[in-house]
């Protein structure tokens, strides 16, 4: 198996694992039982993640963390708003 292949199959599925998150934190408009500085520090390590697919021009990486990033701000947002 190509070792692209692998790398985009990996970040669709661990990006995908956020959308239920979202998804219910939105729906129910509660955040209460997220831990925020579990978002933070993962967020912040997804950011180090996007960072370091740049410097090192790898497409799965950077495309995965940009969604990742985007999901995990939402559930952060959420949890400021709704608690």
């Amino acid at each position: 198996m190509n070792a692209d292949l692998i790398g985009w199959l990996a970040t669709t599925l661990t990006t995908a694992a956020f959308v239920p998150q979202v998804w219910r934190a939105w729906k129910t408009r509660s955040a209460r039982d997220l831990s925020l500085p579990m978002y933070i520090i993962f967020t912040t390590g997804v950011v180090l993640w996007l960072t370091y697919g740049l410097m090192i021009h790898s497409w799965p990486i950077i495309i995965g963390n940009i969604v990742t990033v985007v999901l995990a701000s939402c559930v952060l947002a959420m949890k400021l708003k709704f608690g």
